[in-house]
């Protein structure tokens, strides 16, 4: 369809407005990546991915301030995960990580026989270092060449 000026364009380009979705925070420019939504019948405030499209009852807020949001005291805040992101740690997780790395720094148990002395010098065997005073996990403390 044309007007009297020309051919009508079916969007106006802009410089001004980004595409990207931005926090809802006064003065905060950052990208958003969540969305919050308040739900005042159950005095809960709900802290979700970044919905699809933007409504004008909720909030999308950026990285920074959607991990240090509180909510007023009587109200509960809900974090929803949508299954893409690293889910955190758990308490079973940090402890047998912290199991793992005390058992790896456990000296190993020495050939029978026993330490340096019992080290006959045989290649084909995994025997002592005899320059090897001492072992803690992967650290080993070598004699000096000296003594």
């Amino acid at each position: 369809m044309e007007s009297r000026r020309g051919p009508l364009k079916s969007a106006v380009p802009s410089n001004i407005v980004s595409p990207v979705r931005r926090c809802s925070r006064t003065a905060c420019g950052r990208p958003a990546v969540a969305t919050l939504t308040y739900v005042y019948a159950d005095s809960t405030a709900v802290l979700g991915p970044l919905a699809t499209y933007a409504e004008p009852h909720c909030y999308d807020l950026c990285a920074e301030h959607s991990e240090r949001l509180t909510a007023p005291r009587g109200w509960e805040v809900v974090r929803l995960t949508d299954g893409s992101a690293p889910a955190r740690p758990s308490g079973d997780d940090l402890e047998a990580l912290a199991n793992a790395v005390r058992e790896a720094a456990r000296p190993q148990e020495r050939a029978a026989g026993g330490g340096v002395a019992g080290n006959t010098g045989n290649k084909g065997t995994r025997g002592v270092d005899p320059t090897e005073a001492g072992r803690r996990g992967h650290l080993r403390v070598l004699r000096s060449p000296e003594s």
